[in-house]
């Protein structure tokens, strides 16, 4: 199978995992260590350096978001390589604010795994403004 083969199956998995809402099928195709980048100046920003803390990143997503954080892929995966990027919607309330915006994901397969993802935000400064400071 190609570089580019294999970055589009398990692109594709990881957006049926993801579109069906099944997180541990979605989760269970990162590697150990992925490096995971959040962006923008907010309680969740930086990079998160294996499954556990991207995993523990996304509970605290759900918590502040009072579990109304919602992801929607607005597009099949393209692919270039080793990397597939996904155009995406996403979504959260909580008390007294809400956000609701375009973004794109990035992600790098490497052994047949999602060793990175970058994440990209049409607005970070309002997402900024909806996750707040710890």
């Amino acid at each position: 199978m190609t570089e580019s083969a294999t970055t589009a199956a398990v692109a594709a998995q990881y957006y049926e995992a993801m579109s069906a809402g099944d997180i541990p099928t979605a989760t269970g195709l990162f590697a150990p260590d992925i490096a995971w980048h959040q962006p923008g100046a907010n309680r969740f920003s930086g990079v998160r350096e294996s499954a556990a803390a991207v995993g523990a990143m996304i509970g605290g997503q759900m918590d502040v978001s009072e579990g109304t954080f919602a992801l929607e892929f607005t597009g099949g995966p393209m692919v270039n390589g080793d990397l597939a990027a996904f155009p995406v919607r996403f979504s959260g309330e909580r008390e007294g604010a809400s956000m609701s915006m375009d973004g794109i994901d990035v992600l790098r397969v490497a052994d047949g795994r999602i060793a990175e993802m970058w994440l990209f935000s049409a607005d970070q400064e309002a997402e900024d403004a909806f996750w707040g400071q710890a």
